[in-house]
């Protein structure tokens, strides 16, 4: 039998998997002073993996959360450039804290959303991705973090991290398996959405000498 239409869509608000009706992305602290410490991992597979993170909660409508810190201190800059070209219109929250979920903007964005399933990437893995991910799981929230879109001052740190954060009940996944999560199927109206971050992806993964 031939099959060219999707199968029925699960309630999307109700659905345990993520839905573009049921999460929201956070990305934390993409800014300079903490990419030139981070040995884990390379900037271009970060970048390239946080890219398509956030090109996919735009063609989804995935809200966004964008978190920086020390900026108002004068220490640290801001978001990566070529983060915020992908994010037009979402505002950068500053901080004074390595925990985002102790500033109460931060929080207050994430409540606002309605959203209890919470996509969430960051530098470094250890610390600012960790401690908030980890006061989230406490208060009941549903933590996926990205794990090729992070990166940690060591391998040891990073890997720690993750072992830490699932213990505590994370759920991670990576870029290209939260598209897919999204998309489902690939009958539906909106799969063409994965698949413009897909034709772009592998070709740029290649261009970059990415394994």
């Amino acid at each position: 039998m031939t099959k060219t239409e999707a199968e029925p869509i699960r309630d999307p608000g109700a659905d345990h998997l993520l839905t573009p009706q049921n999460c929201v992305v956070v990305l934390i602290d993409y800014q300079p002073e903490q990419y030139s410490t981070i040995t884990s991992t390379t900037k271009d597979e970060i970048d390239l993996n946080v890219v398509a993170l956030a090109r996919l909660a735009r063609l989804y409508d995935v809200p966004v959360v964008l978190s920086t810190v020390g900026v108002d201190l004068g220490v640290n800059q801001g978001t990566s450039q070529v983060i915020l070209d992908e994010l037009p219109g979402v505002s950068e929250l500053d901080r004074t804290g390595v925990n985002a979920w102790e500033d109460p903007d931060f929080r207050a964005a994430i409540e606002v959303t309605g959203r209890r399933k919470v996509v969430i990437a960051g530098l470094w893995t250890e610390v600012c991705l960790t401690f908030p991910t980890l006061d989230m799981l406490a208060e009941g929230y549903d933590v996926y973090p990205v794990a090729d879109a992070v990166g940690g001052v060591s391998r040891v740190s990073h890997e720690r991290a993750f072992d830490r954060m699932i213990s505590a009940g994370a759920h991670p996944v990576t870029a290209i398996s939260f598209g897919s999560e999204l998309m489902r199927n690939w009958a539906r109206p909106d799969s063409d959405n994965l698949r413009q971050v897909m034709r772009w992806y592998f070709p740029e993964r290649q261009r970059r000498g990415l394994a």
